[in-house]
């Protein structure tokens, strides 16, 4: 199938689906955009930048992504831990010495990136606009579980762990800075871990998601909304802004907070998981290894999350959808079809994936947002009915 045959039958699948979610679900502004063989198949946007609707959504509007940020910020991690030539298999004391307290010092980069290192939760209150603070509780936290024996998804530590990496590997540039240089750049992508002020006029507002009438908490909102758990205690380390007004401000949007401050377009999305779907070839350029992108196929842990509260699978700071004991059936379809997919999710309904078995990528932003961290029907119907062409 041509390209120009395929966006036609794409355009003419999803358009419906895309235009249902605003007509029957509440969509407020919205984007989606889909990438074959490192073209860009379809783009569909609508809706308005906020409630005024004085603007309307246009496909180059950015929009805060929360934890689908968390993919970007992976393969960034595990691109400077390659050309610091350090495995995944390597401990994380050996490029962070201080990272040893609390009894850390077997604690791999593989377990760090798998959420598989028990450093979800801080037992002190720190703010999180305090980075040295952040890291040096992190430097001694005790792990909630014997690294390694467990999983409890890294809501927001990840971020402060992967940065201090990234760090420590360049010798002092940021993990927002670094992806720049070496990924968001070359590839002129829209999308920043730390928005220049020059691009706050391009942002859309989110709005925050409220519980439906006769809707029942699920296993994870109901831990979320229960003191002193592992879920809602990882969800608030460090300390602040849980409130969805707080991402919407612009000094918020300007800090760089690599596990959920992502700010771009579901183009830049769509386009940087199509250059892993191509084996990390973009435009004839090299942007990271072929070992690289395989990597991200391979699932580290798979197992009953003791924050999401639900079976989950990762790979080295990317989500892979969980399989059943023969390792070919999908036990859940985030990321569609393909054995080889992977990508993640950001709090409210944003998702963004890669699938380099079919030389396919998926991002879709939006701004109203839903509860949960987790895709929802607006975007998951859109996953099904793209399995359907491609």
């Amino acid at each position: 199938m041509g390209d120009h045959q395929l966006s036609s039958r794409l355009e003419q699948t999803l358009r419906p689906l895309f235009e249902r979610n605003f007509a029957e679900r509440g969509e407020l502004g919205a984007s989606i955009s889909v990438y074959h063989e490192g073209e860009e198949v379809l783009n569909l946007c609508g809706g308005t930048l906020d409630r005024s609707g004085a603007r309307a959504w246009e496909a180059d509007t950015l929009v805060p992504v929360w934890s689908a940020t968390k993919g970007v910020a992976a393969v960034t991690c595990l691109l400077a831990l390659e050309e610091a030539g350090l495995s995944l298999d390597k401990r994380v004391v050996e490029l962070w010495p201080a990272f040893a307290g609390g009894g850390k010092g077997e604690v791999t980069f593989r377990q760090l990136l798998s959420h598989t290192a028990g450093l979800s939760a801080l037992d002190g209150v720190v703010p999180i606009e305090d980075a040295p603070a952040v890291i040096a509780a992190l430097e001694a936290q005790v792990p909630s579980f014997p690294p390694g024996t467990a999983q409890g998804y890294h809501a927001r530590t990840f971020g402060f762990l992967l940065d201090e990496i990234v760090q420590h590997a360049t010798r002092g540039l940021t993990l927002g800075n670094y992806f720049r240089e070496k990924i968001g750049e070359p590839m002129e992508l829209d999308f920043w871990i730390g928005l220049p002020e020059s691009e706050l006029s391009r942002v859309a507002t989110l709005y925050t998601g409220r519980v439906k009438a006769g809707e029942a908490p699920t296993p994870f909102l109901k831990a979320f909304s229960t003191k002193g758990t592992l879920t809602q205690r990882t969800f608030v380390s460090p300390s602040g802004l849980n409130a969805v007004q707080d991402l919407n401000k612009p000094e918020t949007l300007q800090r760089s907070y690599p596990s959920m401050g992502g700010v771009g377009s579901a183009q830049a999305l769509a386009a940087f998981y199509a250059m892993l779907a191509e084996g990390g070839v973009w435009k004839g350029r090299r942007i990271v290894s072929e070992s690289l992108v395989r990597s991200l196929s391979q699932t580290i842990s798979q197992q009953e999350d003791a924050v999401l509260c639900t079976l989950m699978a990762f790979g080295p700071g990317v989500m892979r959808d969980p399989v059943a004991e023969d390792g070919v059936t999908k036990l859940r379809q985030l990321f569609g079809r393909g054995l080889l997919a992977f990508g993640h999710p950001g709090a409210g309904g944003s998702l963004a994936f890669g699938d380099p078995g079919r030389q396919l990528s998926f991002a879709y932003v939006m701004n109203q947002m839903e509860l949960g961290v987790l895709p929802n029907a607006k975007s998951l119907d859109l996953v099904q009915a793209l399995d359907e062409v491609v």
